[in-house]
């Protein structure tokens, strides 16, 4: 079994089976392969229970007793991919991953994936074995096999990787990680074509501590994070190579999370990617793996494998995991601040919001003004300044526009353009407090109410946004946000609404002993405390007020404490916990102070999968954010579903409202 770094504890789900005896087992086994067919379920029962370590001592003793290779039988005897899985267990870590490679270089063609996979994530210990199992194996050497396979600054990174040399010292130099931010963004952003070279060195060789150090300032210097500029910078199998080692420099366990999730969602299972994961982890960094897999996800990884394979080899797959974190959406304790850390280390902490319209240059309202009122014929014109111009500058063209020709620019819009364009467009020409101010009329007018539409909203203006949109309400309507919202909304629901539309979310710094206090209250009103007290009334209206108008950071220490005191993640239990609107609205207002981007790319994402595509949310959302945060959505849309914004948009939408998303999207990821 594979041993943890000192201090750490074993992070494997796999351990060492007590009473442990290789000639037993190996009996077992034998008699299990006897005869005709096999007991498959021995089989597997027996190899699950068993470290690495103690699988090698029954393949000797099977063939002290026997005078047969155990591994010869289990090929024999089983078939498809449980043979597959249940024989990569039976080898050494090291000469299984030398088979994966063997395999991935052999015959027409690269598995270049599994290259990428094995040699971005193994240490400098596993390279070496790695190396010389591949040797004794198959008595060919390893870099002269990938060398004659592969190609470019791709096979020259994983040359670099091969060798196993990565620094492993934690002692960092500040002097060395501003040298290496400057030598990337030269090496990349500032230079005319890329220097390859330089990427390949830092990244191959700087240990993990400086190379996370390398990254945070990166972002600070050049504003974008160092996954930006590769995907900008380089390309093909040597961008993926890329990316791969930074994810798992950033975090190994989340890397395989990512790898996992990809291997089982859509139509079809990705079996060798699950079968080489589920294997190579086993005895690693397992439940970090499952963690993180279910608070990315929501789904906890046994049930995704549950619901994806089939037989025997679903039998195995899940033994290997180690069992199901859906259970009440509990955290095994020792790895619970997973899912805080995940967060808290996030874009939400650390990046500088960023919209992807701004104002233009040269900026001449007069000459604009002119061009769209002979562009009322010609959408093309009108689509490319409105969509290039800030809110602020759009407000001055209207201005402009009707001096100029004593028209309403809105109006001649409206007789111009229909449909989806036309709610873009118009909507991106209203102040943005006016046009928030009108999706929560339109959500609130006529038979049934858009309840989605104002728990998007309420839950993540700040206090000066939700200031300007009560204004704006009042005079466009009327009437107050507050009497419209009590005269359509109901129960707990209006009472969150409410308290959200009054903008009084306070603006400090967190304070440790409230928030103690809050993650108590949180724990009883949800029903995981050890020891409730108060009655249920007065509890629910302190966990309103609690996430209704504590400051952000203050929130985000609530959720780490409750975390400690639970062993529950906040989120997931108020999905289980609550239902209804009250529900939606609690996650929304938790997801936005964990990572307000990401909830936003998670909305965009659902308002386009599927059939069908909900045209509503995805204006509301590209109007209101080009000017705040639609860079970041961006980034976060691409890392969660592998794809870009623009891609999505580009499949789900078509014609002038397509260009018209697509420019406000602001460029290609």
């Amino acid at each position: 079994m594979a041993k943890p770094a000192q201090g750490a504890k074993y992070r494997g789900s796999i351990h060492d089976f007590p009473g442990f005896d290789p000639n037993q087992d190996a009996e077992a086994l034998y008699t299990a392969m006897k005869g005709f067919g096999s007991d498959k379920e021995a089989i597997l029962d027996i190899i699950t229970s068993r470290s690495n370590r103690q699988r090698q001592e029954v393949c000797q003793s099977y063939k002290s007793l026997y005078g047969k290779d155990l591994i010869a039988d289990l090929k024999y005897e089983l078939t498809g991919k449980f043979e597959r899985l249940i024989v990569g267990l039976m080898r050494p870590p090291a000469y299984c991953d030398a088979k994966e490679i063997k395999d991935a270089i052999s015959g027409i063609g690269t598995d270049e994936k599994c290259l990428i996979e094995i040699l971005a994530s193994r240490t400098n210990e596993q390279m070496h074995q790695l190396v010389a199992a591949y040797k004794d194996a198959y008595e060919r050497d390893l870099e002269a096999d990938i060398i004659g396979d592969t190609s470019g600054h791709f096979q020259k990174m994983l040359v670099v990787l091969l060798q196993g040399t990565r620094e492993e010292d934690d002692v960092v130099s500040e002097d060395l990680v501003q040298q290496d931010v400057q030598d990337l963004y030269e090496a990349g952003e500032l230079k005319w074509g890329t220097d390859e070279a330089q990427f390949i060195y830092i990244l191959g060789n700087r240990s993990k501590q400086h190379l996370r150090l390398v990254f945070d300032e990166y972002l600070k210097t050049t504003g974008k994070p160092i996954e930006a500029s590769i995907r900008g910078e380089l390309s093909g199998d040597f961008e993926k190579l890329m990316l791969a080692v930074v994810k798992c420099i950033r975090s190994t366990p989340e890397y395989f999370a990512e790898r996992l999730f990809k291997a089982m969602k859509g139509l079809g299972t990705r079996d060798n990617t699950l079968i080489r994961i589920m294997v190579s982890r086993s005895e690693l960094d397992m439940l970090d793996i499952r963690e993180i897999f279910r608070t990315k996800y929501e789904k906890s990884l046994y049930s995704m494998i549950k619901n994806d394979t089939s037989g025997e080899y679903k039998k195995t797959l899940l033994k290997l995991s180690g069992g199901d974190d859906d259970a009440a959406g509990q955290f095994f304790p020792e790895a619970a601040q997973v899912a805080y850390q995940m967060w808290e280390l996030s874009a939400v902490a650390r990046v500088e919001l960023k919209g992807t319209v701004r104002p233009a240059n040269d900026f001449n309202p007069d000459a604009d003004a002119k061009a769209l009122r002979k562009a009322m014929k010609g959408l093309d014109t009108i689509i490319d300044i409105i969509t290039h111009r800030s809110n602020v500058q759009r407000q001055q063209i209207r201005q402009t526009f009707k001096s100029h020709f004593g028209r309403d620019l809105m109006t001649d819009l409206k007789s111009e353009i229909s449909g989806d364009l036309a709610r873009l467009i118009l909507g991106l020409m209203m102040p943005p407090a006016h046009y928030d101010a009108k999706q929560l009329k339109k959500a609130m007018e006529g038979a049934g109410t858009d309840e989605k539409a104002l728990i998007e909203i309420l839950a993540t203006r700040t206090n000066a946004e939700i200031r300007a949109i009560n204004e704006a309400y009042k005079e466009d309507y009327h009437k107050s946000l507050e009497d419209a919202l009590s005269s359509d909304t109901s129960g707990h629901f209006r009472r969150i609404l409410i308290s959200l539309a009054t903008g009084h979310r306070e603006e400090g710094g967190e304070n440790l002993d409230q928030a103690r206090e809050d993650a108590q209250v949180a724990a009883e009103i949800l029903e995981i405390a050890d020891t409730p007290s108060g009655d249920k009334t007065s509890l629910e209206t302190r966990f309103m007020t609690i996430l209704c108008t504590r400051s952000y950071p203050h929130l985000r220490r609530v959720f780490q404490e409750f975390i400690k005191m639970t062993n529950y993640d906040v989120e997931h239990t108020i999905k289980k916990e609550m239902s209804g609107d009250v529900r939606d609205a609690f996650v929304a207002i938790v997801q936005s102070v964990k990572n307000k981007p990401l909830f936003f790319a998670d909305k965009l994402y659902k308002s386009m999968k599927g059939a069908g595509t909900d045209e509503k949310t995805l204006t509301r959302i590209m109007v209101s954010r080009s000017e705040i945060d639609l860079l970041n959505i961006r980034r976060e849309f691409i890392e969660k579903y592998d794809k870009s914004l623009h891609q999505a948009i580009e499949g789900d939408t078509s014609g002038d409202f397509l260009k018209a998303l697509l420019a406000l999207c602001g460029g290609e990821d």
